[in-house]
């Protein structure tokens, strides 16, 4: 426990000041463009800086360092052959990355980073795949940086086709003249979302986002998750599903939010690969829409594509890693089978590769950033925070770490918000509710048979909605960490 509690001190430094550590960034760190066209990474390279690190826009070459932690910047390297062209030798000691696939082979001996939630991509041994298991360096994430902009990607890709309402030709027809709302509106009948039912696979960051985008549509929402999840799923008004197929049973739209699983070391197949299949599919209502903005690995290609041709579904958007060889334009990546179902279902496919939150520049800045500072503690101190998988030997485990407002109440949040200043806020109405609901009850047990006044209506539920957004505000409001 004194190891543990030292390792945790700011001040406790565990590196070797005379070395010179070397950290690979293999993914865009900045989506915006600077002044000559390129994204610009300008935010990122400044806070690594303001850290007392080094930022390098160029890759190691062998080159002698002065001591410190220098950051060496290559977004471009994609390819398997180019990746271990620059890591199979150890020539960095971690990794920063995000979407790009890190070869098996890749050797990063002090751990690696995956800017995002997902960790199936980061397949160097180093710590035993995507699992995190097994290895001597630490694999870690960023959960919850793009959980918000993912899951309103989700609904935005439902909205486009579902009320099926078709904007651009009432807005082509209303542009050039060619429409009276009395004649021709009762042509374009549509339908809302409220009332429909959400499906959503995954109880985890952008799962439980999207639930609750889908129920402020109005949608009831279906969840399935692993059976611990049940009472929190539950107590946010969510209904339970002990299975996929029974999430999709009934539902106009499904939403996958898994991630790839285990990796088994025999069959190389993900745990939760083609876990949106027939059974699924098959139960959904006829002339369903499927978003796929996890992994392209979690739906059968298969499946996908007879229930398109059997008008099972009508639409599916599909979010996947695409990659093309630089030299022979050879396609590779989860994407491919997709694009055969392109072909053959035109129209009801709407393809993206892995962009629906990779390209949104404050969710990608603000998850380089909280790696760059994962990655810092790792060298500096070992001690790892959002681990995934396997604490290897000589390093402390720091807990999670996510936005605020996301992902599972700790004590470290609640600790957080009593030191808020609004946890005495909160305390009060929370008394001023009991005491309300009080007099209420003993009204009715003495035989009120009135209705309320209007004055009480109006302060119990004021009373009621303050403390709901005091505990938003406090992050208060989630499922609680086991």
């Amino acid at each position: 426990m004194q190891d543990r509690n030292a390792a945790l001190r700011e001040d406790v430094r565990l590196d070797d000041p005379e070395r010179a550590y070397r950290v690979l960034i293999a993914d865009l760190i900045g989506l915006r463009f600077d002044a000559e066209g390129r994204p610009d990474f300008s935010e990122v390279a400044a806070y690594i800086e303001e850290k007392g690190g080094t930022f390098h826009d160029a890759a190691f070459a062998g080159e002698a360092l002065p001591p410190g932690i220098h950051f060496f910047y290559q977004p471009d390297i994609s390819t398997e052959a180019e990746i271990l062209a620059q890591t199979s030798r150890g020539q960095y000691d971690a990794l920063i990355a995000a979407a790009t696939f890190i070869p098996r082979l890749a050797v990063f001996p002090l751990g690696g980073v995956r800017i995002g939630a997902g960790t199936g991509n980061m397949g160097s041994l180093s710590w035993g795949g995507g699992n995190g298991e097994g290895g001597i360096a630490p694999l870690m994430n960023t959960p919850g940086i793009n959980s918000r902009a993912t899951a309103q990607m989700v609904m935005k890709a439902l909205l486009k086709v579902a009320p099926d309402l078709p904007v651009d030709v009432l807005h082509e027809r209303v542009a050039n003249g060619d429409f009276d709302t009395g004649r021709d509106l009762k042509s374009y009948p549509t339908a809302k979302l409220e009332g429909r039912r959400m499906a959503v696979i995954g109880y985890g960051n952008i799962g439980r986002e999207v639930a609750r985008l889908a129920r402020a549509f109005g949608m009831q929402v279906a969840i399935h998750a692993r059976p611990k999840h049940r009472q929190w799923i539950e107590a946010e008004g969510f209904d339970y599903a002990s299975s996929p197929a029974e999430a999709a049973s009934g539902a106009d739209a499904l939403s996958v939010h898994v991630g790839l699983g285990r990796l088994d070391p025999v069959t190389r197949a993900y745990a939760n690969a083609g876990i949106v299949g027939d059974a699924v599919l098959s139960a959904m209502n006829r002339g369903a829409v499927v978003v796929n903005y996890d992994r392209g690995e979690v739906v059968d290609a298969g499946a996908l594509d007879r229930a398109l041709a059997s008008g099972q579904l009508r639409h599916a958007a599909i979010d996947a890693d695409l990659f093309k060889d630089a030299q022979s334009g050879a396609l590779s990546g989860p994407m491919l089978p997709y694009l055969t179902l392109a072909a053959r279902h035109p129209g009801k496919l709407e393809l993206l590769p892995h962009a629906a939150a990779d390209t949104d520049h404050p969710s990608r800045v603000a998850g380089a950033c909280q790696a760059v500072d994962q990655i810092i503690d790792v060298i500096r101190h070992r001690r790892v925070r959002n681990l995934k998988g396997d604490l290897p030997e000589g390093y402390v485990d720091a807990g999670a770490k996510v936005p605020h407002g996301i992902g599972r109440v700790t004590t470290a949040t609640l600790a957080a918000a009593v030191a808020d200043p609004r946890f005495s806020e909160l305390h009060g109405v929370s008394r001023e509710i009991f005491d309300t609901l009080e007099a209420i009850v003993e009204a009715v047990d003495e035989g009120m048979t009135h209705q309320p006044a209007a004055g009480d209506v109006v302060a119990l539920t004021h009373l009621l909605l303050r403390q709901r957004r005091l505990l938003e505000a406090l992050g208060l409001d989630g499922p609680a960490e086991a």
